[in-house]
């Protein structure tokens, strides 16, 4: 293990200290349908655990009238609510150019995706933010729309999925810098990218939990190899062998995440390319990060190398294996 391993393990041992769980993918969805002239149905995705006393709520035009509100079921990791909206005293175009959004962004510091579908075909999306609280449904959408709100909740899922992260600083301790990262990531991006553009389009299921089982195992297993003293076996030589095979893994949970938020079917072969964009532009700069980091902090750190070297190694096993027990009794229940 070289000084690069040490140090980036150090700069990530720090930063995780205090982490006790992986945090998934988790943005809330509102999805209006129009189901009759002036009538919609609604349906509201958020975390059963907020991360602040101030609740999430949708917000629509104050002369919506709601009907049949039904009260928030468990599902998965999450609730959902469902109700109709009758806004009879809006013009002929409905709720074309009025207001939707959502209450309470900022202070869970969360993403919320609107997405809209009128009677004529017509579908629109949007993701909101603190910044960006609210969304006016627009006569159009574009495909730059598209583009931009899916790039960011891949970027947003990458950022927020401590596990998946993890899982891309152990190969950096694997192979450190050079032409074998870049092989190493390549072949994760490569895996991932296919599992997910799969179960997406719908080729097969699988079961969630089992799966994020044994996405908490990869780490695990990436934790073990890097204890090994001889580097002479085939995945020290052959990383990219297991880059790319718990690629796959990875790739089936961003396509649970992204099937919890939803797809534009109008666009969707459009939206999983760049929410898979987003997803390698956060990978990027988390590697960019944590390669600048070390340029910055290696020379203070060399003398205590001897001394270090277990930690970052010792801290990437202990916090897979505490997800292993919690994900495989999830899994049994």
């Amino acid at each position: 293990m070289n000084p690069l391993r040490l140090i980036m393990g150090l700069i990530m041992g720090l930063a995780i200290a205090q982490v006790t769980q992986a945090h998934r993918f988790a943005p809330s969805l509102l999805k209006v349908k129009e189901i009759a002239d002036q009538q919609y149905n609604m349906v509201w995705k958020t975390p059963a655990q907020g991360t602040s006393n101030t609740p999430l709520r949708p917000q629509w035009p104050d002369s919506c009238e709601v009907k049949n509100a039904s009260q928030p079921q468990l599902e998965g990791t999450g609730k959902v609510s469902t109700w109709q909206l009758v806004c009879s005293d809006l013009g002929e175009d409905g709720l074309v150019g009025e207001t939707l959004g959502v209450s309470g962004l900022g202070s869970n510091q969360s993403s919320a995706m609107v997405m809209v579908s009128l009677l004529d075909g017509r579908r629109y999306q949007q993701v909101l933010n603190a910044q960006q609280p609210e969304f006016v449904v627009p006569e159009e959408s574009s495909a730059g729309e598209v583009m931009g709100d899916y790039s960011l909740l891949g970027m947003e899922h990458i950022w927020s999925g401590m596990d998946h992260l993890l899982f891309v600083f152990g190969l950096l301790l694997l192979v450190g810098g050079g032409t074998r990262l870049l092989w190493t990531i390549t072949a994760f991006t490569v895996g991932h990218s296919i599992t997910l553009s799969l179960v997406t389009l719908g080729f097969f299921e699988y079961p969630v939990a089992l799966v994020e089982f044994a996405i908490a195992l990869s780490i695990f297993v990436l934790a073990v190899e890097l204890t090994r003293t001889s580097k002479h076996d085939i995945l020290w030589r052959n990383p990219w062998w297991l880059a790319g095979g718990f690629g796959l893994l990875h790739g089936m949970g961003f396509a649970g995440a992204l099937a919890e938020t939803g797809l534009p079917q109008d666009n969707l072969p459009l939206a999983l390319l760049f929410f898979n964009v987003g997803i390698e532009i956060g990978q990027i700069a988390f590697i960019g990060l944590a390669l600048g980091a070390w340029h910055v902090v290696r020379r203070p750190l060399a003398t205590w190398q001897d001394r270090l070297l277990p930690i970052p190694v010792y801290i990437l096993g202990a916090l897979s294996a505490m997800w292993c027990i919690e994900r495989g009794l999830e899994a049994l229940v």
